[in-house]
């Protein structure tokens, strides 16, 4: 059943499934896309400005991480391994954490999100994470960190370009 959904940047939207829209390029994130192959889209919700975060999504519609073909099971390794060299590397991201569920109104997707210093006021375990995503998108949405954002994206990008993450 469609849906009626703001985006960070203010489009509003009707879809069926956000990581749908997306993947498929009917919707084209703000920032860009960062890496697409035949089976994975990669992207930054910048609704949450956190330079460097990102979301590794399928393409194809499932929930379950025991869903994922061996094709595409060595090929989610691949780009998570290539992604986290790209963070560490080109935006100097020390630490990472990688959130997942399967209780989400999106298809299959998981979330790498750095861990920055500002971020230790609200913990440093899983359940922090929530309150930094809220943070961020309450407190962060300003033209200067925006400009940050959108250059990590460039960077990520810059980074990726001429992967092939499904070569063996």
């Amino acid at each position: 059943m469609p849906r009626q959904i703001t985006l960070a940047d203010g489009r509003s939207v009707e879809v069926d499934c956000l990581s749908c829209a997306l993947t498929s390029g009917l919707i084209a994130p703000t920032g860009g896309v960062i890496y697409e192959s035949s089976n994975f889209h990669v992207h930054q919700d910048v609704a949450y400005p956190i330079r460097g975060l990102v979301i590794l999504a399928s393409k194809r519609h499932f929930y379950c991480m025991d869903e994922l073909t061996g094709e595409e099971q060595f090929e989610y390794i691949t780009l998570i391994h290539k992604i986290r060299n790209e963070q560490r590397n080109r935006l100097g991201i020390d630490k990472v954490y990688y959130f997942y569920n399967e209780d989400t109104t999106h298809h299959f997707h998981i979330w790498m999100v750095p861990r920055y210093e500002w971020m230790n006021k609200f913990g440093k375990s899983v359940e922090s994470l929530r309150p930094v995503l809220l943070h961020a998108r309450n407190n962060m949405n300003d033209e200067e960190n925006t400009r940050s954002v959108i250059e990590g994206i460039e960077i990520l990008k810059d980074g990726m370009r001429g992967f092939e993450s499904n070569t063996r």
